[in-house]
């Protein structure tokens, strides 16, 4: 077996690249070389595998580096990404990573023909956009809400729309869950983006181990004869870490403080994070590849324990201060140009709208954690005791128009054109052969624009054309007064009086204005 991998020196890239490289059966992975330093330490990291490694320079929307790269392999696993916080500082890089590179793999393996590989495409939690205490669970089909000024879930939608719709013949599309990998911590205290993470947000944790552990068992079931179209093949699923991965943003804060004797509540003030715009979820469905490859081993306090254990030095910080370690460790990150008090102090009102509804809802966030309520501390947002427990392992689902339990192939043109109505738009397409869900349709959205996707894509996948699609912008407070899917979502975190349209301009500055205008 042969395997091409994109992103092999990412975080999820490189525990997947070393854990492949001990499989017997694989005899060749191709990497494409793009961050050539981080991708020769890693090569040189494994040089006792030498004779399993090719490297092709060349970055994923190279078409020349993507033909060579995929020539000759049996597997194609399309892990390249540029991630927050460098997708929000460098937004061209992730149009160019998440967006030109899937249409760039996508054509180059269409013309391969008969030799074309199987292509395993990583799409992002993401693209669900913001969720709170009224839809903590999301699974595949839930609408696709990508948060404003989130230019990296818009392109990764972008790119996974790509796939869903490209005449591959052999793919799936996983959409990967908020990941913990060795170097999350460090990671995380460079830039604002901690701060985007609300407090009450739903993270479903996966380790970067597990996630290497799922695409390895795929490539085993598959090369075993077990996997086809109706069991796994030409779907969409989301890889999560099961209840045991669940937590709320404070309660994941609280895990990684804990290593060093802190807390949440010590190292930040209620009005450093966002209170809306995230991108989080619990996984209704991620049990479905639980139970197909059973990967998932680690837990979210596991995976914090394991890092106390290999990097005892942390806990020299529970000598130190607290109030000095927020200083240095916390603080400082306030005045990044990714963090909310820098976007107050330079009056961006568009992101403030887009986080907070505004500077003044930012200015009347309490400043008394006692003032606040968490889930995790069992209080609803407004301050009402409830069972988080319970709550957090006990699976909502969002309404469907149609009964997405029956079997696909019984799929009718009646569920089609009555999901388009719900979401505000029309079937336009007369005929439907009953079950053929990758049949290429055409459809009218909300706002009355003629688009093309599958029965597959848009009912069991979630995408349902809005301005996202060809614009880098969100147009969300307009859509929801007109689908009935949108709405559900939407309003959770908004008010059916905001009427805002957001964008970034050609220099990616972030503006916005009113509907109306």
């Amino acid at each position: 077996m042969k395997v091409a991998i994109t992103g092999a020196s990412g975080h999820m890239g490189e525990v997947l690249f070393e854990t492949l490289l001990k499989e017997e059966n694989i005899e060749l992975i191709k990497v494409l070389r793009f961050h050539k330093k981080e991708t020769n330490k890693l090569i040189k990291k494994n040089q006792q595998f030498s004779v399993k490694i090719s490297a092709i320079d060349g970055s994923i929307a190279d078409e020349e580096a993507v033909k060579k790269l995929c020539d000759g392999v049996d597997y194609v696993l399309n892990l390249g990404a540029l991630i927050p916080p460098h997708s929000d500082h460098n937004p061209q890089g992730s149009i160019e990573a998440n967006e030109i590179g899937p249409k760039v793999l996508c054509k180059v393996i269409e013309e391969m023909g008969e030799n074309q590989p199987k292509l395993i495409h990583i799409s992002t939690v993401g693209l669900f956009g913001d969720r709170d205490q009224n839809h903590l669970f999301g699974r595949v089909g839930d609408p696709l809400l990508v948060s404003p000024f989130d230019i990296y879930a818009l392109t990764k939608m972008r790119g996974e729309f790509t796939v869903l719709e490209s005449n591959v013949k052999t793919w799936t599309v996983l959409r990967q869950t908020a990941m913990l990998y060795d170097k999350l911590l460090m990671a995380n205290i460079s830039d604002g983006l901690m701060f985007h993470t609300c407090f009450n947000s739903p993270l479903e944790w996966v380790t970067a181990k597990d996630s290497a552990i799922l695409i390895r068992n795929i490539l085993r079931r598959d090369q075993a004869g077990e996997l086809n179209e109706d069991n796994f093949w030409k779907h969409c699923f989301n890889i999560g870490g099961g209840p045991k991965g669940r937590g709320t943003g404070s309660e994941t804060f609280d895990l990684g403080f804990k290593m060093i004797g802190a807390s949440t509540k010590q190292f930040f003030d209620p009005n450093y994070n966002a209170t809306r715009n995230f991108h989080g979820v619990f996984y209704s469905d991620s049990n479905q590849l639980q139970e197909l490859f059973h990967f998932q081993e680690d837990s979210l306090a596991g995976f914090w324990d394991d890092v106390l254990k290999r990097h005892k030095y942390f806990k020299m910080g529970r000598i130190v201060p607290k109030k000095l370690l927020k200083l240095i460790i916390i603080k400082r990150l306030l005045r990044s140009s990714n963090a909310p008090r820098y976007w107050y102090k330079h009056k961006d009102e568009a992101k403030m709208l887009a986080y907070f509804n505004g500077s003044k809802a930012y200015e009347a966030i309490p400043k008394r954690w006692d003032d606040v309520y968490l889930l995790a501390d069992g209080k609803d947002k407004h301050g009402n005791k409830i069972d988080y427990e319970q709550i957090k392992n006990t699976p909502t689902y969002t309404h469907l128009p149609f009964d997405i339990s029956k079997p696909r192939n019984e799929l009718t043109k009646k569920d089609l054109e009555a999901y388009a109505q719900y979401r505000g738009g029309k079937l336009l397409s007369k005929d439907f052969s009953k079950g053929d869900i990758y049949q290429k349709l055409h459809w009218l959205d909300h706002n009355g624009v003629e688009f093309i996707a599958s029965a597959h894509t848009v009912l069991y996948c979630g995408h349902w054309h809005n301005v996202s699609y060809d614009k880098y912008a969100w147009d969300f407070d307009k859509q929801a007064k007109l689908d009935q899917l949108c709405a559900e979502i939407w309003y959770d975190a908004h008010e059916k009086n905001e009427d805002r349209y957001y964008w970034y301009d050609e220099n990616f500055v972030a503006h916005y204005k009113s509907i109306h205008e």
